[in-house]
């Protein structure tokens, strides 16, 4: 694995593999890497959990960090980011992690430039990272993903989560399915009634409704939707006594899901949060060690 841009880059062998060196992490294995490596996190679009998540993996992992700010970067001059790119290969960089509100911007840099790439966030296109840290927390629930119902609901169309699960959790053998308003289904097939699909439901993986990608315009007042796709009370407790609650955040409380459950029992919320600095770690390790 020289760079990670998306799920469909990976075989099921592999996010196996980067689960088992996940968890080696999370008992407290320390990173095997030989050299000292440079890295940097261009962020074009705002983060809290990614860009922290990385630099926190990173720092776990040994590497020298070396800080970008888009804001303050050349690309407000008008450089492309290939370029920018080409700058800090230049300068000595051996990691990027990118984010960037581009769907795809990465088909400029793989292939061309010498640092790795590993994608944060591609517009509405690609989570990797997410993905596998979804998939890891599912992993240590269950065991398994072979079987298990993975409900997605929420704003589909923008959702670049849903779309790195879509391809990922089927790999896997768990069956994937999707809750959301008819005009929000984009190219995938999904129930348009929440209430349908919760009672056998292993996992409820609620999305934030991205409303800056809605061009201003607001289908749903926050409490409509709560009514209709949010995960209600109500509906929590029609769930499987086994089934979990995953959210990729940030989170809107009582809107995608109630407040009262955002740190409930079932919810895995936050566990998620801790698994991605672990994943994240693995994910640098073995690109890293494939170029030793």
């Amino acid at each position: 694995m020289e760079n990670l841009v998306s799920m469909k880059d990976l075989s099921a062998d592999q996010i196996h593999q980067i689960l088992k060196q996940t968890q080696a992490f999370r008992d407290g294995t320390t990173s095997t890497l030989k050299n000292k490596y440079m890295v940097s996190n261009l962020f074009f679009e705002p983060s809290t959990r990614t860009k922290m998540s990385f630099e926190m993996a990173e720092r776990k992992l040994n590497l020298e960090i070396l800080p970008f700010d888009a804001g303050f970067s050349s690309t407000l001059k008008g450089e492309t980011l290939y370029d920018t790119v080409k700058v800090l290969e230049s300068i000595g960089l051996d990691v990027l992690i990118i984010r960037h509100e581009q769907n795809n911007y990465f088909e400029e840099l793989v292939g061309k430039v010498k640092p790795a790439i590993i994608n944060g966030g591609d517009g509405t296109g690609n989570h990797p990272t997410q993905s596998l840290l979804d998939i890891y927390t599912i992993w240590q629930e269950f065991g398994t993903l072979q079987d298990k119902v993975i409900t997605i609901v929420g704003d589909i169309n923008h959702s670049r989560v849903a779309r790195s699960n879509a391809d990922a959790l089927a790999k896997l053998g768990a069956q994937v399915r999707f809750v959301c308003p008819p005009e929000w289904q984009g190219e995938f097939e999904a129930f348009n009634e929440f209430d349908e699909v919760i009672e056998d439901s292993d996992v409820l993986m609620m999305l934030r409704v991205q409303h800056e990608r809605h061009d201003g315009k607001t289908t749903f007042s926050k409490e409509q939707y709560h009514h209709l796709y949010g995960l209600t009370i109500e509906r929590e407790r029609k769930m499987k006594k086994t089934g979990i609650i995953l959210h990729p955040a940030p989170f809107n409380r009582g809107v995608e899901i109630a407040s009262e459950l955002v740190e409930c029992d079932r919810s895995r919320i936050f566990k998620q949060m801790e698994n991605g600095v672990y994943v994240r770690m693995a994910v640098i390790e073995m690109i890293l060690k494939g170029r030793e």
